[in-house]
């Protein structure tokens, strides 16, 4: 049994493992710090090649980086609501990156049920079509490193804009 005082052999190790645990909590807290989701609107919608029952389109998206930190991506899912009912979704692999405090635009095809289709129509002819349509929007984008992003957004479609195959916010 050593005396009090003299040197204990193990204790050099234990604090080289509380310290290696200090560093990596410290390195893990970094990493994990919590991002803000990114805010993602409906720049422009235009048609594209469908085929059988569905009819095909290309979502213009602008994702905009809250964050001091760019956000890599490898891909996005998006779901598109109107007047409260699914519309049309879609999946892309693009990949790319959001610059800190910037913004991007991304192009994703979705695929729009034409039932769906018909199902807006005649909520439509319900009643007086109005000009404006709104919308809402919530998906994710996948991130390579780290957890996927969610995002959520809602607005107003112009219907004219609509009829003439393109929009823009």
């Amino acid at each position: 049994m050593k005396a009090h005082g003299e040197p204990q052999g193990d204790l050099p190790a234990i604090r080289a493992w509380i310290l290696l645990a200090v560093a990596a909590l410290t390195v893990a807290g970094c990493a994990l710090q919590r991002m803000n989701p990114p805010r993602v609107t409906l720049a422009g919608v235009e048609p594209a090649a469908g085929q059988g029952l569905e009819a095909r389109m290309q979502l213009r998206l602008r994702v905009q980086n809250p964050n001091d930190t760019p956000i890599e991506f490898n891909g996005i899912y998006v779901q598109l609501e109107l007047l409260d009912r699914t519309f049309a979704s879609g999946v892309s692999s693009q990949s790319g990156t959001v610059p800190a405090f910037g913004e991007a635009v991304i192009t994703v095809p979705v695929t729009v049920s034409v039932l769906g289709i018909a199902g807006q129509v005649m909520g439509l002819l319900s009643g007086r079509a109005p000009d404006r349509i709104t919308y809402a929007m919530h998906g994710t984008l996948n991130r390579p490193a780290a957890a996927a992003l969610r995002f959520r957004s809602q607005g107003e479609l112009n219907v004219a804009d609509l009829t003439r195959g393109s929009t823009s916010q």
